[in-house]
């Protein structure tokens, strides 16, 4: 039990930390080093999503021969429509935007800025919890060092990610102390998307193969729609594809050798 609650917390930890250099950064994070943030916090989460997730989902269902990738594509599409219509129907504001997505509300800009962070977040938090749910099960083929590295690789890329939040919360005027707050509360949903995720599986076990692809697709859709856009913006986004490799690079050592 402690090993779980310890694997929900570590992702959490990293937002704390990250959030943290609000209080050493005087000015607001230099483009390129917030272009190769995003694009290490990208590369770690495409690593994961193929090693962490979608593989262990294939294995799991080897018995069914060469229909053992329908679960993943059934869960992975599944992740994406999740994420796409909880984007959608929520109002929220990305980082260096001025301009609102989802419906019309009268939420405050800080508001906003955390409801975006908190739809990126959810799916991070479901797949610490998801192989968290595996490690747990016999037979699943998900080891306790596997969950280990999920959880390390998760919290190394909140570090950056918890200062990208921060800074701009204090951009918009808020105190250093909210802004840190702010940033560090936006990674609560991990642990509670994680504690959600490992009651679910363990109530349906033969849904973890499903659940294992579904958080996959749901951090691809983050990637693809939010992470690699801002990374790619304006000049020097090549800085993004070298953050990117670092992560993915990263996130793939651990997840070999820890698991």
């Amino acid at each position: 039990m402690e090993g779980i609650i310890l694997g929900l917390l570590i992702p959490l930890m990293g937002t704390m930390l990250g959030s943290g250099f609000v209080f050493f950064m005087k000015k607001d994070m230099p483009p390129l080093l917030q272009k190769a943030l995003l694009g290490f916090a990208s590369g770690v989460m495409v690593a994961a999503s193929v090693w962490s997730l979608l593989i262990p989902s294939m294995n799991m269902c080897s018995h069914m021969d060469k229909w053992s990738v329908m679960p993943a594509a059934v869960g992975f599409l599944a992740g994406i429509g999740f994420l796409l219509a909880i984007d959608y129907i929520t109002p929220h504001l990305h980082l260096g935007k001025s301009k609102p997505e989802g419906p019309r509300s009268h939420l405050s800009r800080t508001a906003m800025l955390s409801l975006a962070v908190t739809i990126h977040n959810l799916p991070e938090g479901m797949a610490v919890g998801v192989v968290l749910a595996g490690a747990m099960q016999s037979g699943a083929g998900i080891t306790a060092a596997a969950a280990l590295a999920m959880s390390l690789g998760i919290a190394i890329q909140n570090i950056p990610e918890g200062a990208i939040i921060s800074m701009p919360m204090r951009a918009e005027g808020n105190s250093r102390m909210k802004s840190f707050l702010l940033g560090s509360l936006s990674g609560i949903v991990e642990p509670l998307g994680g504690l959600i995720v490992i009651l679910l599986a363990s109530m349906m076990t033969p849904v973890l193969p499903y659940l294992l692809a579904f958080a996959a697709g749901a951090m691809i859709y983050v990637v693809v729609e939010e992470l690699i856009p801002e990374a790619s913006e304006g000049e020097h986004s090549n800085i993004g594809v070298i953050g990117f490799s670092a992560g993915f690079v990263l996130m793939m050592i651990l997840d070999v050798v820890l698991g």
